[in-house]
């Protein structure tokens, strides 16, 4: 069996990072809430390491989260990220106190003493960048602990019993703001656990299509094919696995880009071979859709929509054991974090729920380990095309959510044929894969102009364009002004409807990548 380390999750808004960090230099580990693991749990998990997170509580009030006992008497290594430093040393006689001097951003640790967790990146006496994020800290040592680097806001920046393997950290080592974090990180579950680090997609690839077989046995499955690296990626590890078994259902709802749906069929049903069905469901959507301009009635309409169709065309396939579901490791962590997920709603998730209750299937879902870079990773493993694995994110609702106001044919036509304007003059500039996500969106708004010698009164297009590690933080890209000039006079010139774009520049926080 792979190594593996467990990550104890008390609740950090970064806790995935640690995952992607460590799954980046091949080391497989997973995230479960901190009282989500039961001694037996844990027994069962049999991790080579375990990572305790950073979490939003304080050490110091009552009845605030605690890693199970079990974890410092595995004789395994341990690592806690900033609460989960404090918890560690609280629970094994330590002393952790408010501090009047917080440190939150930037700030650097000097090197007190050597140790394997520095070994090949930090010298004795060097002063390294990280980021912090807390009000307590560490006042009195456990016993065996010893402070192997301080930083100004936190003389026990970093806390070392290297007989028992117990390290702490009260910085992030996880973000991108702490540069040498990953291979901080690397050297814990490489050099002091002892972690091959030999988890490869070809690997996960073999794994995941003997689990397939062995959970569907002869049964049959459905699947509901988007277009999307998800269930593309999806579909192909299934079909690989079982062949025939598996029947795909592309419900094209008329909100996809140009040339998408004929794409997909392409794909599956003449590439692939897939056994596919097709259903142009576009007139009932739009039906559905007609006058509403509230973007969360939008995604409830398009998501029930999606339900009854999926339902309709599963029936008339007959006889299904399992459905297929693109669910990604994300998905699995939020929906059983200790907290119960997310406070405030920002937006309802693109994927689609409720249709395993509904059609009394058994679920399927062969990606739900693995991050959105890794399943396009597999995608390749797997052979899929690089124009699909490479794609950019493209959401549930479609284009729906890419129209403020209300929806229909004619507003669409006009967005598809801006948007792949916009995305071929970025492709013809290499630029493609130096960005996240790019998308155009024609806004409810109108604007006089002047083209020849008459007046126009028509709709502006916005551009938007994102770089990001995760989709969690975004920066709009640079672009020059020459290329985003000459993308303008493209599309003014070619989409009839359009007098006017603009280039949206707005981070995430405070705007959402998406406009709806």
């Amino acid at each position: 069996m792979t190594d593996r380390i467990l990550i104890l999750d008390f609740g950090s808004q970064v806790t995935q990072l640690i995952a992607r960090r460590l799954r980046e230099s091949g080391v497989y580990c997973e995230i479960h809430p901190f009282n989500r693991m039961d001694d037996a749990a844990i027994r069962a998990f049999a991790p080579k390491a375990v990572i305790l997170s950073g979490g939003p509580a304080s050490v110091t009030e009552v009845d605030t989260p605690r890693a199970p006992d079990l974890v410092f008497k595995l004789d395994v290594p341990v690592l806690g990220i900033c609460y989960g430093q404090q918890a560690m040393c609280a629970q094994l006689g330590g002393t952790v106190e408010t501090s009047d001097h917080r440190e939150f951003g930037k700030a650097d640790v000097e090197v007190k003493a050597p140790s394997k967790l520095f070994e090949g990146l930090w010298d004795k006496g060097g002063q390294y960048q990280v980021w912090m994020s807390h009000g307590d800290r560490v006042t009195r040592l456990p016993p065996g602990f010893r402070v192997i680097a301080t930083s100004p806001g936190a003389p026990f920046a970093i806390l070392a019993d290297e007989e028992r393997k117990f390290y702490g950290v009260m910085f992030h080592p996880e973000v991108v703001h702490t540069p040498d974090g990953g291979r901080l990180l690397e050297n814990f579950a490489k050099r002091i656990a002892g972690v091959k680090g030999d988890w490869t997609m070809k690997a996960f690839r073999a794994q995941a299509i003997e689990a397939i077989r062995r959970q569907v046995g002869k049964g049959k499955v459905i699947c509901g094919l988007s277009g999307g690296v998800d269930s593309s990626v999806a579909a192909v590890l299934i079909h690989e696995a079982i062949g025939d078994q598996l029947t795909c259902i592309f419900v094209d709802h008329g909100l996809l880009r140009q040339g998408e749906s004929e794409e997909v069929v392409r794909l599956f049903r003449g590439h692939y071979n897939i056994p596919l069905v097709h259903r142009d469901a576009s007139d009932l959507f739009l039906g559905r859709l007609a006058g509403v301009s509230d973007p969360e009635q939008k995604r409830k309409i398009i998501g029930s929509t999606f339900i009854d169709v999926f339902d309709e065309e599963a029936h008339k396939i007959g006889g299904a054991d399992f459905l297929a579901q693109g669910t990604l490791y994300p998905d699995v962590i939020e929906s059983v974090s200790f907290s119960g997920g997310p406070s405030v709603t920002i937006k309802s998730h693109h994927n689609v729920g409720g249709l395993p209750e509904r059609m009394k299937l058994k679920l399927v879902e062969p990606l739900r380990e693995l991050f959105k870079d890794e399943v396009r990773d597999l995608g390749r493993e797997l052979g899929l095309p690089e124009t699909l694995v490479g794609r950019h994110p493209f959401p549930g609702p479609g284009l729906a959510i890419r129209v403020p106001g209300t929806i229909d044919r004619a507003k669409l036509d006009i967005l598809r044929k801006a948007d792949a304007i916009y995305l071929e003059e970025i492709r013809k500039s290499g630029l493609y894969d130096k960005i996240w996500q790019a998308f155009a969106v024609l806004l409810p708004v109108r604007t006089v102009g002047v083209m020849g010698d008459g007046r126009t009164y028509d709709q502006v297009c916005g551009l938007r364009a994102v770089t990001s590690t995760d989709g969690m933080t975004a920066e709009s890209y640079p672009f020059e002004h020459a290329f985003l000039a000459r993308v303008a006079t493209r599309i003014i010139n070619e989409v009839k409807g359009i007098n006017r774009v603009v280039y949206d520049v707005t981070s995430k926080p405070p705007g959402t990548i998406e406009w709806e």
